[in-house]
């Protein structure tokens, strides 16, 4: 089992829903950050589970950082965070009953029947805080050389939000500050009520995700193997539930002509940019200055209030699996801070293999 993901800045995560914790740990950080415990506390707070298109499983997520931080700076050597898990009801999984769109028979086909199953064990989207708590140490250092990363609900079960227009700087700095994040609130309310239908009829609901990444400056990525729309698309299908990324306009890109499809290259305000951004900001996996954009598809959560047809393990003898306990009707909503976090965290990565371990300070004084 590989947990670690990165080159420069390598990052672990570990844990299982139902263990005593779960966590992650920063290897490659440049030294001198400024670590905002606050800040950290309010993007774990954007992942937690509110209201009713929410599951009701609430943890505190009163993290701890037990090394590579001292005096509110980082050192420079491996950072690790620790999160408690509390609010644990075991009781509600039985083993030998995989369940569909789960990774219960992946699980144990891999492991032996030694994972551990509880609420999806180390697959669980529980670990996702872990991820969020590491994104909000390198966030701060990105916005500080003038990058910010902002998502939005694209679309919820058939809804559509508004797309990003001319002023896109300014509306990713205020979804990054949103719970539930969205560019028009009444398609947003419609989002949630089709949410909830879904809750009240035992169902759930999946959407797409769409983020922006303004500051990025030109040259970042590689060619071929590493290309910058690869590395983020190997730690965007590391989220659970995420079933398919595209970039700039994606597969409608298809339909075009190429005179269509071509970012024309034009200068504005002294700096070479492009006259559209069809292609999501990035020409042969190598940013080239305007904002990134892509998509994240995200599947209805697997965990549903209905009779499913499964087959008891290990003997494969068709049944009957009706679910109990905790889940969530819809989790793009909360989904949209997990990809916020790892967006940051290749950004910060593929930045060190650029410049070096202390990457901040040359990217700023560009």
């Amino acid at each position: 089992m590989k947990n670690t993901f990165g080159s420069s800045l390598e990052t672990t995560i570990f844990g299982e829903s139902h263990g005593d914790y779960i966590g992650a740990v920063l290897d490659g950080l440049p030294s001198g950050l400024d670590v905002d415990g606050d800040f950290i506390s309010a993007q774990l707070s954007r992942r937690r589970p509110s209201g009713k298109i929410s599951t009701a499983r609430v943890e505190a997520d009163e993290y701890k950082i037990v090394s590579g931080v001292f005096e509110g700076k980082t050192t420079g050597t491996p950072l690790c965070i620790l999160i408690p898990n509390e609010n644990r009801k075991s009781g509600d999984y039985s083993r030998g009953l995989p369940r569909p769109g789960h990774a219960d028979y992946t699980g144990y086909v891999k492991y032996h029947g030694f994972e551990d199953h509880r609420g999806g064990g180390h697959f669980s989207g529980r670990l996702t805080a872990a991820l969020v708590a590491a994104g909000a140490v390198v966030i701060p250092a990105l916005r500080s050389c003038g990058i910010n990363i902002g998502t939005h609900i694209a679309r919820l079960h058939g809804v559509s939000d508004a797309g990003f227009s001319a002023d896109i700087a300014s509306e990713v700095r205020a979804l990054s500050e949103m719970d539930f994040a969205v560019l028009d609130n009444d398609a947003g309310e419609r989002m949630r009520r089709e949410a909830e239908a879904a809750a009240d009829a035992g169902d759930s609901v999946g959407g797409v995700l769409e983020t922006a990444v303004t500051g990025v400056p030109a040259g970042i990525g590689e060619p071929w193997f590493d290309t910058l729309e690869g590395v983020l698309s190997h730690m965007l299908f590391s989220i659970p539930a995420v079933k398919g990324v595209e970039f700039g306009l994606g597969f409608a890109i298809a339909d075009l002509f190429g005179s269509e499809a071509n970012d024309a290259f034009t200068v504005t305000d002294g700096k070479i940019t492009t006259a559209t951004n069809n292609n999501g900001g990035i020409n042969g996996g190598i940013s080239n200055g305007m904002p990134i954009l892509f998509r994240c598809a995200v599947k209805p959560t697997p965990s549903i209030y209905k009779p499913q047809m499964t087959v008891s393990l290990p003997d494969g003898e068709p049944t009957e699996l009706l679910l109990h306990g905790r889940h969530d009707p819809a989790i793009v909503h909360r989904a949209r801070v997990v990809v916020d976090s790892v967006t940051a965290l290749v950004l910060a990565d593929m930045l060190a293999v650029r410049y070096g371990t202390d990457w901040t300070s040359s990217v700023c004084a560009l």
